[in-house]
């Protein structure tokens, strides 16, 4: 699969609030980094590493008012002399009146692919306590020949539970709508996906989690280009920030 997964959380924003953002302050600004490293890199239920490791990291921006940009690259195995995916992305994200909202832009670029299968998506999220509802929205594709194109939507709720010694739970189902589903030469490519997540949050040696993702795909869709789609994915990942 020539796509990469960003779980991305956002919200669509009223014009009233995004007109009224004010410019932020370089004297309040932060910036970030993290690392680390998965015995799988999963993308919405597709593996992206036909189920070996990857490394990761990224650097993050974010001011005092909201707005955020970043970057994040990963090792990727697609079976072709493509190595790793870049992303870049900025967006605005905040509370009010007890929700919290996300709506950003990202774009997911790989510079060594033989083929050029970039893409870019508009993503939202809104959240309420432990709960979240969400999509992503892809705006552009290079790769007009593939599944994956413009019109893409990849919806999604997502819970969070909090448990005791410093444990957390994580649950995910959301649902790809492919646009070229009934199209000829096409199959039914939508699929829905589901993920959990046991995270032990252990201070500053980072974070480590237990992982489980499923997608519910036929093995024998090519689309896809990985025979492992039809499976449940088992994998731990380790990440820290600093």
């Amino acid at each position: 699969m020539k796509r990469k997964p960003f779980n991305v959380t956002a919200s669509v924003l009223s014009a009233a609030i995004l007109g009224a953002l004010a410019v932020p302050s370089i004297a309040h600004a932060e910036v970030s980094a993290n690392i680390g490293a998965v015995s799988n890199y999963m993308f919405r239920g597709i593996t992206q590493t036909e189920g070996a490791a990857a490394i990761q990291g990224g650097v993050d921006y974010e001011s005092a008012a909201g707005l955020y940009a970043g970057t994040w690259v990963s090792t990727i195995d697609f079976g072709d002399e493509a190595t790793h995916e870049l992303d870049l992305y900025f967006g605005f994200a905040g509370e009010m009146e007890g929700f919290s909202y996300d709506v950003g832009y990202i774009y997911y670029a790989y510079t060594d692919a033989p083929d050029n299968i970039d893409f870019a998506e508009l993503y939202g999220e809104i959240g309420m306590g432990n709960f979240a509802v969400g999509f992503a929205y892809t705006l552009h594709s290079e790769n007009q020949d593939d599944v994956f194109d413009e019109g893409d939507i990849y919806y999604y709720g997502s819970a969070s539970l909090p448990l005791a010694n410093d444990f957390s739970a994580g649950f995910t189902v959301g649902y790809y709508d492919f646009d070229v589903d009934g199209d000829p030469g096409f199959k039914d490519a939508s699929y829905v996906h589901y993920a959990a997540s046991l995270v032990k949050d252990a201070s500053e040696l980072g974070e480590f989690s237990l992982n489980i993702d499923y997608a519910d795909i036929s093995k024998n869709n090519e689309e896809f280009g990985t025979g492992r789609a039809d499976k449940p994915q088992v994998w731990v990942g380790w990440t820290k920030s600093f």
